[in-house]
């Protein structure tokens, strides 16, 4: 009876073993990272980490209030995805403060260091330009 025992053991230890090492495997693995690629042709997009990572919030025309989308007003990244047009981009609402163009193509990598932090607090509204 003790051998059988000894068996049941080894079976179980073995089994457990693998299924430890199989949820080792499944906790450590990085989700899949979204780039810049991700946002749609055509529109400004912008992300809550930096160099583009994660879903894209994305607008498409011109707006006065974009802290009311939450990945606008914390933008860590910002990427135009423009089809013909530049974007530029505001601290303020209603395109006030300060702003800067961001030509087709273009992207701030991390708002909280690009330009002395300018957006650092998010974009806050835009327009097209040079279309």
């Amino acid at each position: 009876m003790s051998r059988i025992k000894a068996a049941r053991s080894k079976v179980a230890l073995a089994a457990g073993a693998a299924v430890l090492a199989g949820l080792g495997v499944g906790a450590t693995a990085a989700p899949a990272q979204a780039a810049w690629s991700d946002c749609s042709s055509g529109a400004l997009c912008a992300y809550l980490s930096t160099n583009g990572g994660g879903d894209p919030g994305e607008v498409f025309g011109n707006n006065n209030d974009l802290r009311q989308y939450n990945k606008f007003n914390n933008a860590r990244s910002v990427y135009n995805n423009g089809n013909q047009c530049d974007v530029r981009i505001y601290t303020l609402l209603n395109r006030q403060g300060s702003s800067v163009v961001l030509h087709r193509g273009n992207a701030i990598y991390d708002t909280h260091t690009w330009n002395g932090g300018m957006f650092r607090y998010g974009v806050a509204s835009n327009v097209w330009v040079n279309c």
